[in-house]
């Protein structure tokens, strides 16, 4: 699993835009982009006039971030999502949205997708009753995803999904928080995708 090192918020501030990868503090009054919505660095403050090239690379690096993928990964599965039928913009947002980590993420079983992929990648997790250690797994309609029998008995991940108990699941998905399960009812469509995203600039971008 590739990690990231770089400062976590800053990759926000960047983008100007919440991203979501530090949990509940993107929530709170402590969010650096509540405070400080401009670019980080000296230079920070200047304006500049983004045009062509620039805005599709933002919208690219703004969704790449958002599920915390290298640039390998993500043009793997826009590789996959060009070679779909329908819209390739579409489709690629579907496909992320169905990445394992972004689906325990969502169910409210870790604070962010970054625990999420350190969750499945420590071995937390089964899909359809085998064991899943890849955070990139897409899931498929009916697909049932559940904490292992010993990592549900761990009173710290319990207190995770307790801390997540108001939190709005998405319509395609069920989740049983008593017994820590989630299944896939259906494959999420674009009006699923709440991020603020022009993902026909990331088509573009790809297709030059």
């Amino acid at each position: 699993m590739s990690t990231s090192h770089n400062a976590v918020c800053r990759r926000c501030r960047v983008e100007k835009t919440k991203l979501f990868l530090k949990g509940d503090k993107c929530l709170s009054s402590k969010c650096p982009v509540e405070r400080r919505s401009y670019a980080p660095g000296q230079h920070g403050r200047i304006r500049r006039r983004i045009l062509g090239y620039g805005i599709q690379l933002r919208e690219k690096q703004k969704l790449k971030r958002y599920y915390g993928m290298t640039e390998k990964q993500f043009r793997l599965f826009f590789t996959r999502a060009e070679s779909q039928k329908g819209v390739t913009g579409e489709n690629l947002l579907g496909l992320l949205e169905r990445r394992l980590d972004n689906v325990v993420f969502l169910a409210g079983f870790a604070h962010s997708r970054a625990q999420a992929r350190l969750l499945i990648a420590h071995g937390h997790f089964q899909v359809n009753e085998r064991k899943a250690s890849v955070p990139s797994y897409v899931v498929g309609r009916e697909d049932v995803i559940v904490f292992r029998d010993q990592s549900a008995k761990r009173s710290g991940l319990r207190d995770v999904v307790d801390a997540h108990k108001a939190k709005t699941i998405p319509g395609w998905m069920e989740v049983d928080r008593e017994n820590l399960t989630v299944r896939i009812m259906s494959l999420p469509t674009r009006a699923d995708v709440t991020m603020p995203v022009e993902e026909h600039l990331v088509v573009e971008l790809y297709s030059k």
